[in-house]
């Protein structure tokens, strides 16, 4: 085969695979990240990555499939990349916000402040996620946390990742793992009980 053919039938494999896949992909890649932008360029970068290595592709695999695990390798490269340089003003920020938090949860003695300590809530968390008015409360909370906390709470709760899946896709330590989700629940708690308890 000439390779003008071969490059151009390459071409032409992945042009029916954008329209085949790209809708499954960006949905996917948006709810990893959160960004129209982010998704588009991952997975154009996807594109691009099997269109240079289509010969690896053996088609002893489903496309999407193989189109998948491109598109999680270069999810996971953009969330090593955003956490492992964070900016030292958004981490003075997140810095600031978690200490002004703790300051106000508990006291010097590092005991719960009595008007913070956690009260019992009257409904079942398990009903509470049918409520789709509670849903909406919490994701308004979710997106208030620090874009590592959401992502170690995503992981962890949401995907039912083991600790040592997020650690490695987070790029963190346990210790800073195990910080960071203590932290983000305390900080989930208080913005339900404020929005949706007391509101």
């Amino acid at each position: 085969m000439e390779p003008s053919t071969h490059t151009s039938g390459r071409a032409k494999m992945i042009r029916s695979w954008v329209v085949l896949y790209f809708d499954s992909l960006y949905s996917w890649a948006f709810y990893k990240t959160s960004s129209k932008e982010s998704a588009e360029d991952l997975v154009q970068d996807t594109f691009l990555v099997a269109l240079k290595s289509i010969d690896q592709f053996e088609g002893k695999s489903d496309p999407k499939s193989w189109l998948f695990g491109i598109l999680r390798h270069k999810v996971m490269d953009y969330h090593r990349q955003k956490y492992k340089n964070p900016g030292i003003v958004a981490l003075a920020a997140i810095e600031g916000r978690t200490e002004a938090l703790f300051g106000t949860l508990f006291n010097t003695h590092e005991e719960w402040n009595a008007t913070e300590s956690p009260q019992p809530w009257q409904e079942e968390p398990a009903h509470l996620l049918d409520n789709p008015d509670f849903n909406e409360a919490l994701q308004d909370c979710l997106k208030k946390l620090p874009l590592n906390w959401f992502s170690a709470i995503q992981l962890k709760f949401l995907e039912e990742k083991k600790p040592d899946q997020v650690c490695q896709e987070l790029g963190v330590t346990p210790t800073n793992y195990w910080q960071i989700i203590h932290r983000a629940k305390l900080q989930l708690r208080k913005c339900i009980q404020i929005n949706w308890f007391n509101g």
